[in-house]
């Protein structure tokens, strides 16, 4: 069984009058037909043995149009694609392990840059060995198996179009364009760099050779990663036209490459300089030939181990069929040529020169590029230097590596790096955005927003610091956040606490004072415990508020808002009790009324137990199922990392300051309807104004607290405790301490019974 893998090659048309001929390589182990031939050997192309023949390119075997009558001018770097080829077969035939008992052979063909002959030697790899009858094969001994694409798209694109329809595959070796670009040095493009794409090779014709190329000096080109495999130096120099047999291609090669002629290749006169047979491939310019293989010729070589191995995976595939044996060699019996598709997708395998080469499930090669830097030097040879490289397989940021220190740049620039926008450079804390309607190197340059900064030259976008870190003045580098909690140091703080202690003193003074006049007829009046239990719940008031300051830990994030809402609740349920007092002891006054079994203890002391209970139940729910907790908060003050202590939820925070609310409307609007009772009996009115600045305080704190941030929420929050706590002290008991302190003869039985 015979395969048979074509790669298309293309010559130029030059000068004179002769037709094309079909050009066949027989590798050199290979015997050819007409001086040794047996019966039963397997006979393709001219080769005999137990083969696998390898064609490349399209053959003519008629004459070319008329626009093709002359003599072809040859590519002569091209010739290293025969050459990577014929290297690829010679180690894959004297590999033991790869395509055992079969022998690989290749014919090499020229293509025309023409539809209609490219097509017609399409037809002519499906026909008979040298007979062109379309559709039709009268031997089995040709097969075609694969086809390796061209260097031309256009040429691979009608192979394909014709090669589709009979499901031969195709592993795509081609060009995506190709523009020639012929550029006289009185042309040249002073102040640019060119940028080439890994299709773009630097190749020459004999006539070109005086022109000058420093053009490309400096150039950066993308390139397909390539190896020299071992020997193919070696190999390369044992090439000489001395020897031709089995290379139709090498004469015609070495007269366009040395720019000479062989006396027995020309009819007539000789012109121009004798080819001695002699010279050396190494000498040749690098636009010419070079030495090592380069990427084109390397994905051939492994374009051709690529079909190798997918045919050995063929031949030892157990699933649907199994290899037969027939004459020594091995043939694919029953196995369609497109199922080669299906071996050469996946497949992964380690070439000669030690590079893992592996195929997608699309048989598209996982490979990324080398940026490689062209150093042209004053004979025409140039370097390539590996200046970096792109890595498919890497992330987005780190896809693209430049070594920007290791490229020579043209001396145009005066060893300066070019300019290739026409806008000067963002400076950091900036970053570049498109000008709508103009090329992409056409920007402005904007400040970075909030938030972010730009610590480099032409950024695309600007970045967040860190959490931990904050955009400084400039925006062009990130500065370390310092920690902050409102702490007994700080002016506000300590502030705070001592306005705490301050009225927590003041309180107790109060309490003192009360106690040291109990038995007095205005500390007795509207039940003197709940007196006392007021200003109790108010001096513990003014310290819970210490609770909020210093570092959040967490023993005080869990006590400090249901401590403070307990005390609240006791106190406002004490205003409210007293309320209540004032009205059943005025309204048990009247004759016959039956409301003299409600004044009392009992009923103050049920009120405020009772109203406490619930704010306690409140408070016990938040603890169990969403506590408070320490928190770092890096997010809400752009240049500090706030310690506080977050609710768990807001939802119990705000049920807790609304049941406290509710409470103290409560007595406010009771307190309202009883501001006009006699002045003897009346403490309506001071506990209606206290129970206004209370009010008016915590409507106040909403907005004020979700409007701060940080350490001012919880200021804001101190504040209100203070404000409204000491607006119950000096409301209620500021008028009631005047008269025990100043006007004690108002403080007796006479004057509180004494009518209007």
């Amino acid at each position: 069984m015979v395969a048979l893998l074509v790669l298309l090659l293309t010559r130029l048309p030059h000068t004179t009058g002769k037709s094309p001929i079909v050009k066949c390589h027989v590798h050199d182990p290979y015997t050819p037909l007409h001086q040794h031939h047996q019966e039963g050997d397997l006979i393709i192309g001219g080769i005999a043995s137990h083969s696998i023949i390898i064609s490349i390119s399209i053959a003519f075997t008629e004459k070319p149009p008329p626009t093709l009558l002359e003599e072809l001018s040859v590519v002569p770097k091209n010739y290293q694609h025969i050459l990577a080829l014929k290297f690829a077969v010679k180690e894959i035939n004297e590999n033991p392990q790869l395509l055992p008992n079969v022998t690989l052979g290749f014919c090499i063909y020229d293509s025309y840059f023409n539809a209609k002959w490219t097509s017609h030697a399409t037809m002519l790899l499906l026909s008979t060995l040298k007979t062109f009858v379309p559709n039709y094969i009268c031997d089995i001994k040709k097969n075609l198996i694969a086809v390796i694409g061209g260097l031309d798209p256009q040429t691979s694109l009608h192979v394909a179009t014709i090669l589709d329809i009979y499901k031969v595959p195709q592993s795509g070796i081609c060009f995506a364009f190709i523009e020639r670009k012929l550029e006289q040095s009185s042309n040249k493009p002073k102040g640019k760099v060119w940028i080439m794409t890994a299709q773009v090779e630097l190749t020459s014709f004999v006539f070109q050779r005086t022109w000058d190329t420093e053009i490309l000096h400096g150039v950066l080109s993308f390139t397909t990663h390539s190896n020299d495999p071992p020997g193919f130096h070696q190999f390369v120099q044992s090439k000489t036209p001395s020897s031709p047999k089995g290379d139709g291609f090498i004469l015609d090669f070495w007269q366009q490459a040395f720019g000479c002629v062989f006396p027995n290749q020309v009819v007539g006169s000789v012109k121009g300089d004798i080819c001695t047979g002699q010279e050396k491939l190494e000498n040749l310019p690098s636009p010419f030939f070079e030495m090592t293989m380069t990427s084109h010729s390397y994905n051939i070589y492994n374009a051709v181990y690529a079909v190798a191995h997918a045919l050995h995976a063929m031949s030892i595939s157990r699933v649907k069929h199994r290899p037969v044996i027939i004459n020594g060699g091995m043939k694919f019996q029953n196995q369609p040529l497109w199922q080669l598709h299906h071996f050469l997708r996946g497949i992964s395998f380690n070439n000669s020169a030690g590079d893992k080469i592996s195929l997608d499930q699309n048989g598209e090669i996982l490979a990324g590029f080398d940026i490689t830097n062209w150093i042209v030097s004053s004979n025409q040879s140039f370097q390539r230097v590996k200046v970096g490289w792109v890595n498919s397989m890497a992330p987005p940021q780190q896809a693209l590596t430049i070594n920007e220190g290791a490229i020579k740049w043209h001396h145009w620039f005066n060893q300066t790096q070019p300019i290739s926008v026409c806008t000067e450079s963002c400076h950091p804390g900036f970053c570049r955005k498109v000008k709508e309607g103009e090329a992409f190197c056409c920007y402005d340059c904007i400040p970075c927003p909030e938030g972010k900064i730009s610590d480099q030259e032409d950024m695309n976008d600007c970045n967040e610091c860190e959490d931990e870190k904050y955009p400084n003045k400039h925006k062009n580098i990130c500065i370390a956040k310092h920690t902050t909690f409102l702490s007994f140091e700080e002016p506000l703080g300590l502030s705070l606490a001592c306005s705490a202690l301050s009225l927590a003193l003041i309180t107790a003074l109060v309490l003192e004072i009360f106690v040291k006049h109990r038995d007095t007829p205005v500390v007795k009046a509207n039940n003197r415990d709940l007196t006392y239990s007021l200003l109790i719940s108010l001096l513990l008031c003014f310290l819970s508020a210490l609770l909020f300051i210093g570092y959040p830990n967490k023993v005080t994030c869990l006590l400090r808002q249901t401590v403070f809402g307990i005390i609240f609740s006791v106190a406002v349920s004490c205003v409210l009790a007293k309320t209540i007092t004032v009205v059943l002891a005025f309204m048990a006054t009247k004759p016959g009324s039956r409301m003299r079994k409600w004044v009392g203890k009992g009923l103050a002391n049920s009120i405020v137990l009772s109203c406490s209970l619930i704010q306690a139940v409140i408070c016990t729910l938040w603890l169990v199922i969403s506590p408070p907790f320490p928190n770092v908060d890096m997010k809400s003050m752009a240049e500090e990392i706030v310690l506080e202590c977050n609710e768990g939820t807001v939802t119990f925070f705000y049920l807790v300051l609304g049941y406290m609310g509710f409470l103290a409307l409560v007595s406010f609007t009771v307190a309202f309807l009883a501001r006009k009772l006699p002045d003897s009996f009346n403490e309506a009115k001071f506990i209606t104004f206290s129970m206004l600045v209370f009010c008016s305080v915590w409507l106040s704190f909403v907005p004020a607290y979700l409007s701060s941030k940080g350490k001012y929420m919880v200021a804001v929050e101190i504040f209100s405790i203070l404000a409204s706590s000491a607006g119950l002290l000096g409301c209620i008991f500021s008028p009631k301490c005047y008269i025990i302190l100043l006007r004690p003869e108002l403080n007796n039985r006479e004057h509180l019974i004494r009518r209007k």
